[in-house]
């Protein structure tokens, strides 16, 4: 009932505006964009709204069938989104003409009440200073560090007894679950050094986790609204959606606010800065009146290191069990290494593995698309003319489906894609050869790309390593066929049921 009188209200301030907004409607530029079924005022917005369930696949196909694979989108007022996946593209928007294309006031208004200022939500000085500071907790020491302490003991404390406690009760687990939580795990310890013990069945659920993957799932129903000014309006009145928004964000806040506050008073209470990982090096880089800086800082980190590893990871495990010579090719490679605790230099040697995940992330990268906002006029590459104030956005999704990228056989999901054998020959050994990042943006490219992409990657392998070499993993139902959806990052709609059968007996551990 709720919806319906604040669409109304919407609607009635709809109609009060439009002498102040009436303009003609955008029309694509003349050149063969596709671009769906356009109406006055409010452009292709019924068309968007209408597949707002499947708005990753839609999109893809308007930019398959488009020449240029570039395709436009007429929005209210006279705006427009402009979506690509062609490569000179992507790199005009993420490299060459970087400062033209920041984040904007779009994207950064719908997610300011969960990322505030944080790294993923900002432009300018304020993305340059978190960046540079980021930057330490990525180098080969921190990796080595990452590998042997916070990935391998939750990997061996945690997840491997509950994959193990779950094969022996024949028990059908939501994997896309469990890698949420090892994911949450490994974030806050390696990087802020608590542990929410999110894969401890002997704890119950936080409710800071809890509060959490409220938030996340709301905001995401901000970006399928109608109309923006319908959830701002339901913010201001505290009502619907937007209240149990703000009441999750208030446990959230208050939940990085103390942390920050307790580990700031940690470090003033001891002569050596205790800044060894990424929350201390925040707190001794800012001022006393910049608590919310190291807050936002620590939720953005949060959740790019929750949902992104377990989004790709979900979507391999799938794809993995439904392949069984890639499965085959997985195991020949774990065979050769001897030690069951898999270490920094044999994780990296894992070619094979890397170029499954990889060819994974192609078909269902956990974010399929990434906004910019033009900050002025500008031409793409191909001809599209962007004006200013124009959403504009590249879409890694559709890239991965593009026949002229990827060849005749894109449907496929064959890791060989990315490999070389040395020397030749069936015997050789697999050489991974890494894509160009303009076809391949799934870490994004250019001046903003994405400082975890290796730890994501050591983290990523890790598990799949240790989990594939005792485990294999069954869909349950065995033809079970997943639904991608997306809220901030894709997800399996309604998780991913599986049995996790033993290759041999689990130990006691």
């Amino acid at each position: 009932m709720e919806e319906r009188v604040l669409l109304l209200f919407a609607s009635l301030l709809l109609i009060t505006l439009i002498t102040k907004f009436l303009k003609a409607t955008p029309r694509a530029p003349q050149l063969k964009h596709s671009s769906p079924k356009c109406y006055p005022l409010v452009g292709s917005l019924f068309s968007i709204v209408a597949n707002g369930d499947r708005i990753a696949q839609y999109m893809s196909d308007l930019i398959r069938a488009s020449p240029t694979h570039t395709a436009f989108f007429p929005l209210p007022f006279g705006s427009c989104l402009i979506a690509t996946a062609n490569p000179s593209n992507v790199q005009h928007i993420l490299k060459t003409r970087f400062h033209a294309y920041p984040k904007g006031s779009t994207f950064y208004v719908t997610l300011y009440d969960l990322l505030g200022d944080g790294i993923f939500n900002t432009d300018g000085e304020s993305w340059k200073t978190q960046r540079k500071i980021s930057s330490h907790e990525f180098n080969n020491r921190s990796l080595r560090k990452f590998i042997d302490t916070a990935i391998w003991s939750e990997i061996a404390g945690r997840l491997l007894p509950l994959l193990c406690s779950a094969a022996a009760e024949q028990r059908v687990l939501d994997l896309q679950d469990v890698l949420q939580r090892f994911g949450f795990d490994n974030i806050c310890k390696i990087a802020f050094g608590f542990d929410l013990g999110c894969l401890d069945p002997s704890r119950p659920p936080s409710d800071f986790v809890v509060a959490f993957d409220d938030a996340v799932r709301l905001l995401g129903k901000r970006f399928t609204t109608v109309f923006p000014i319908i959830w701002k309006i339901k913010r201001v009145l505290r009502v619907g959606s937007e209240k149990q928004l703000q009441d999750a964000l208030a446990i959230v806040n208050g939940f990085a606010e103390k942390l920050v506050r307790e580990r700031k008073q940690q470090q003033q209470a001891n002569s050596m800065a205790e800044n060894s990982d990424l929350l201390g090096r925040f707190i001794s880089s800012s001022d006393d009146a910049d608590e919310k800086f190291v807050k936002d800082m620590v939720i953005s980190f949060i959740l790019a290191g929750r949902d992104t590893t377990s989004a790709a990871l979900t979507w391999f495990f799938w794809l993995v069990s439904r392949h069984d010579r890639v499965e085959d090719e997985i195991l020949k490679e774990l065979s050769a290494i001897e030690r069951e605790a898999l270490g920094f230099e044999e994780v990296k040697e894992m070619n094979y593995l890397h170029a499954a995940i990889c060819e994974s992330m192609r078909l269902y990268p956990p974010v399929p698309s990434d906004s910019k906002q033009a900050a002025e006029d500008d031409i793409l590459p191909d001809g599209t003319v962007v004006p200013k104030g124009a959403i504009v956005a590249y879409h890694p999704y559709a890239m991965g489906r593009i026949e002229s990228l990827w060849g005749k056989d894109w449907e496929e999901f064959r890791p060989e894609r990315w490999l070389q054998k040395d020397g030749g020959g069936a015997e050789g050994k697999w050489r991974f050869m890494a894509e160009d990042p303009y076809k391949y943006p799934v870490f994004q490219a250019g001046p903003r790309v994405c400082l975890g992409k290796e730890m994501a990657f050591i983290q990523m392998k890790s598990v799949a390593a240790a989990v594939l070499r005792r485990f294999r993993v069954v869909a349950a139902p065995p033809d079970f066929e997943p639904v991608f959806t997306v809220d901030i990052s894709s997800k399996m709609k309604g998780g991913f049921p599986v049995r996790v059968e033993e290759r041999n007996v689990c130990s006691s551990s």
